[in-house]
């Protein structure tokens, strides 16, 4: 195979979970009911977050940047899906199959870096909670989001052009929502040893450190927590690192099992799994955050009761407006 694009598919089907009308109608429902409470849940969080002068710290700016990432990451997959099953149409153009697989590597790995920068905070407030405002500087923030932007976008921009050299000579149906990679390169009649190697070593590399990363963070911090004396004080630093935990389960337990292992041993029944990390992770993260975090909490009821006060003054006003003139 010569260096030169040799793909002869212009577009690729989006097979999903079902062909029965019944059946697509209710995907739709379901799909398009849990990607509104994603972006609702979220852009919520944010608006908690940015409100409120209180929750300007580190932990609740990363905690509205994953929100954020997870906005952006179903957005890339799932409005597509909905779409296709509105117009009875599975296909996706190649071009925009590349598009899709380019952002879901980006928040995707955005996500991973988000996760593990969590992790450092909780640690540096725990551990070093005297010297927590001079190590979590805005500037130190900013930099380490920038280079997790910069990393993410070379691990996207690298897998998208290495896609672009496979030939799709053949079948064009992908048994999945979205186009997944190993799908792709099951798909593809050209040699994807090189796409693998780079998913098991610069992927697993990427991956697991973050995740190591994470857990050496928190070999530390329960070995800080159970030196503290009083109970209620162990349980209240164990509280603050309850909801990020929940959260790093759930991503890398469906990261973990559809990714790890090599593309040929991957069946249909994967794409529920991948929907797990794609869809059902960014929906339960808000709902973790805001359920276990009394400070999101607070801030998203004064969101809510600013909002009925302006709602009830509105409709009084136009009440009046619209009365009875003497």
């Amino acid at each position: 195979m010569n260096g030169r694009n040799q793909t002869s598919v212009s577009e690729f089907l989006l097979l999903g979970f079902s062909d029965q009308p019944e059946q697509q109608k209710f995907l739709f429902g379901i799909f398009l009911w849990m990607y509104m409470v994603t972006i609702i849940g979220n852009l919520l969080i944010v608006l908690a977050i940015i409100s409120d002068a209180h929750l300007h710290t580190p932990m609740y700016l990363f905690i509205a940047n994953l929100s954020f990432s997870d906005v952006c990451f179903i957005s890339t997959s799932i409005p597509k899906m909905l779409a296709n099953i509105q117009r009875q149409n599975k296909a996706i153009s190649y071009a925009e199959c590349l598009t899709q697989m380019y952002f879901l590597f980006l928040f995707a790995t955005m996500d991973n870096f988000i996760l593990a920068m969590m992790a450092y905070d909780r640690y540096v407030a725990i551990c070093f909670p005297l010297y927590y405002s001079t190590i979590m500087s805005p500037r130190f923030c900013l930099l380490i989001f920038l280079l997790a932007f910069l990393v993410a976008q070379f691990y996207s921009l690298l897998h998208t052009s290495l896609l672009t050299k496979l030939s799709f000579c053949g079948d064009n149906q992908i048994s999945h929502i979205f186009c997944e990679i190993y799908a792709l390169l099951t798909l593809s009649c050209s040699t994807t040893h090189l796409n693998e190697i780079i998913i098991y070593t610069l992927g697993t590399a990427l991956f697991l450190s973050s995740l190591s990363f994470i857990l050496v963070s928190y070999v530390h911090i329960i070995s800080a927590v159970l030196k503290v004396p009083s109970v209620s004080g162990r349980w209240k630093a164990f509280s603050t690192c309850s909801s990020h935990l929940s959260v790093v389960i759930l991503f890398y337990g469906t990261l973990v099992a559809v990714y790890l292992r090599p593309s040929s041993t991957h069946t249909v029944k994967d794409s529920v799994a991948t929907v797990m990390y794609a869809v059902v992770t960014p929906m339960l993260n808000p709902f973790i955050y805001s359920l276990k975090n009394q400070d999101i909490k607070q801030a998203l009821r004064r969101i809510i009761n600013q909002t009925s006060t302006k709602m009830f003054c509105s409709s009084t006003e136009v009440s009046l407006s619209l009365g009875p003139k003497f």
